[in-house]
């Protein structure tokens, strides 16, 4: 199993981190932590930490520089940022100081698994140990590059499902389809559909709301917000 130590200093988000964490196979969670001196001391305490969820904004301290102490006191355990941040400084310097995989917040259970998964998959080519050629470094470096959402279906575009994913995230609260289309400037059937393929992803939830008569009408929201 995978030991991963789930890092940020909203509890009720680091319970749905940490809960995710659980529905990949693999992996484990070994701790939780909700400031930069919790996380060091879990880190430094637990019997195995491989691999940190780490969010940036920590009440103490940033998780870069978690990031660097860590590495000042000889923790050499992987990283994946977490995070609200999306300044490209903020990206640049997670890079340069180690970490794999950088995953920016809001984000579905898909986007988390898509990292979590071309970790394992980067831990079991390097397991293997011995030299590498060039095509086994490709792999290697190949095992980190995995999308962080689901590629669309056949006939989406790309920068519909981006509109109607803004519009949602955006909202206060839940919308319906026409309220999407007459946002995005796209037909109500359209809208529906990208909804529809939202909601099957789990981007996206679905609640009816009933009136005097006739069919519910469906609305959505964006299922997470932290």
């Amino acid at each position: 199993m995978i030991e991963v130590l789930v890092v940020d200093d909203d509890t009720r988000v680091a319970r749905v981190n940490a809960a995710y964490v659980e529905k990949v196979p693999g992996f484990h969670v070994a701790g939780q932590a909700h400031s930069a001196l919790e996380a060091l001391r879990a880190v430094e305490a637990l019997p195995r930490v491989d691999l940190v969820l780490l969010d940036h904004y920590l009440p103490d301290r940033t998780g870069l520089e978690v990031v660097q102490e860590m590495r000042r006191r000889g923790h050499q355990t992987d990283v994946i940022m977490v995070t609200a941040a999306r300044d490209v400084s903020t990206v640049q310097a997670a890079m340069r100081q180690g970490a794999l995989q950088y995953l920016v917040k809001p984000f579905a259970f898909a986007g988390l698994r898509a990292k979590l998964e071309a970790y394992a998959e980067l831990r079991r080519t390097l397991d293997g140990g011995g030299e590498a050629e060039q095509a086994e470094v490709d792999r290697i470096f190949g095992a980190l590059s995995a999308p962080s959402e689901p590629g669309l279906p056949k006939g989406h575009s790309p920068t519909t499902a981006e509109l109607v994913r803004q519009c949602l995230m955006k909202a206060d609260g839940a919308l319906s389809a026409q309220e999407i289309a007459d946002l995005t400037g796209v037909s109500r059937q359209t809208a529906q559909r990208y909804l529809k393929l939202l909601e099957r992803t789990g981007r996206a939830r679905l609640t009816l709301k009933y009136g005097d008569a006739g069919r519910p009408e469906h609305r959505y929201a964006w299922a997470t917000r932290t």
